[in-house]
């Protein structure tokens, strides 16, 4: 039996990043991966698919305001959806071709195929053709990823009624969507389908969407969704959803309140993807939310076996199982990870996007403000409804933390997080200079915010 420094199971980003940093290291690593090509689900039907629509959305946004609504950006009723995604392909296969060559210069195996573990130690893999290998780990990640959670009362048949693996596989751009949920993947679909002109219906059961987020930045998404002639309906359940066998979709609210619409997206939470791994055969059994349970070296109670990435809950986003992964490998194989672990920007690919690293203003920090109309640039690029918040500590002197909502939010953040890794003053925004015009100029106007509020 063939035994690895390191096993990872799963091939998406978490998966992916685990398995490169061991090769790195010069460790023996191997990847399962039950997906054809490099990536897992994120690029083939998650991520890189929907970031591309989104692309098109915002451009069709963008021009609108950028041309002060002179010239008609109106997207022609009952457009193939796939019309809008011709790039797709190219950049699927790009992702696929970078990813596959990175494992390969790396040195890491690649297996296809299903594993599941037999002990704590093995895992026997069962290829394409049928056939069963047995292999051992030293140690073994966990990168499974997740699936749209299945409703028991929502009949989810993937042509009327849609989960977020299947919305992108629609044949028209629907005129009407309603979205059941209000976290980051039913937001983005929800403000990228309203930015391509559909009548989007978005129900939660929480007040607002996106409740983990800085309140300032899910209004400024909100003013642009209703903006969009979107709708948000907070604090209501679905008591009943029902195709009409013709042309439409039922909803029926808690409250009696009835809807309609040609399509609905199903987007409340997903399921960790354990079934088949047979993680008992490991001496592990997934928590009460469905996940495995980890520490804070992304350790599951058997030391050796790590799990990160979707299959251990929330953030669930790329960005941080990329992190996760690279730092569970360094943690099996003994290497200081460097950085701060917690230092992991959050993105969310709304229209407009947002994002945030480090501390918010519920810290107790001072927190300094620009708005993009303030700016020449949100001007000159019709960006004038975004904004940018720099946190500081008490004293208003070290920056702690960064939350920004509008064009460009997702880049822009890692400004602030630099100048939080480099244990930076907010000063260091007013004593060097920026490009002008350009919205990075926020992160002077808001340090000058501080700075001439912070104690003498």
């Amino acid at each position: 039996m063939i035994v690895y420094d390191l096993v990872v199971i799963g091939g998406g980003p978490a998966g992916q990043k685990a398995a490169v940093q061991a090769a790195k290291a010069g460790k023996r690593a191997i990847l399962i991966d039950r997906e054809a090509h490099a990536g897992g689900a994120c690029v083939r039907y998650g991520t890189i698919p929907s970031k591309t629509l989104r692309e098109t959305a915002v451009a069709f946004d963008c021009f609108a305001r950028k041309t002060g609504g002179v010239i008609e950006t109106k997207v022609p009723a009952n457009i193939q959806l796939e019309s809008l995604m011709t790039r797709l392909d190219h950049v699927v296969r790009g992702n696929e071709q970078y990813l596959t060559a990175q494992l390969q210069r790396n040195n890491v195996e690649v297996w296809r195929g299903r594993a599941r573990f037999v002990s704590p130690n093995e895992v026997e893999v069962t290829g394409l053709r049928g056939e069963h290998t047995r292999i051992a780990g030293t140690s073994i990640v966990v990168a499974t990823g997740s699936s749209p959670r299945v409703p028991t009362d929502v009949p989810i048949d993937h042509e009327h009624v849609l989960d977020s693996d299947s919305i992108l596989s629609l044949a028209w751009l629907p005129r009407s969507l309603i979205v059941l949920g209000g976290g980051v993947i039913a937001s983005e679909y929800a403000s990228i389908f309203a930015a391509l002109g559909t009548k989007v219906t978005m129900i939660d059961a929480a007040p607002r969407p996106l409740a983990f987020l800085d309140p300032e930045l899910v209004r400024v998404f909100a003013n642009s969704f209703e903006r969009m002639h979107g709708s948000f309906i907070g604090g209501r359940r679905t008591k009943r959803v029902a195709w009409n066998g013709l042309d439409h979709v039922d909803v029926t609210l808690d409250d009696g309140t009835a809807l309609t619409a040609e399509k609905l997206l199903f987007a409340l939470g997903r399921t960790a993807n354990l079934d088949g791994l047979d993680v008992a055969a490991a001496g592990l059994a997934p928590g009460p939310r469905g996940t495995l349970e980890v520490d804070a070296d992304f350790r599951t109670k058997v030391p050796h076996i790590y799990a990160v990435g979707d299959v251990i809950g929330p953030p669930a986003l790329a960005a941080t199982a990329m992190e996760q992964g690279r730092r569970a490998a360094c943690h099996a194989l003994g290497i200081d990870p460097g950085g701060r672990g917690e230092l992991v920007p959050i993105g969310v690919y709304t229209v407009p996007e947002m994002a945030s690293v480090g501390l918010d203003e519920s810290s107790g920090g001072m927190v300094g403000r620009a708005k993009f109309d303030e700016l020449a640039r949100g001007r000159i690029a019709g960006a004038e409804g975004g904004l940018l918040k720099l946190v500081a500590d008490a004293a208003g002197r070290k920056v702690t933390g960064v939350q920004v909502a509008g064009d460009g939010a997702t880049e822009l953040v890692h400004v602030g997080q630099m100048a939080i890794a480099g244990n930076l003053d907010v000063d260091v925004f007013v004593e060097n200079a920026l490009n002008f015009p350009t919205l990075a100029e926020a992160y002077r106007v808001a340090a000058l915010d501080i700075i001439n509020r912070r104690p003498r």
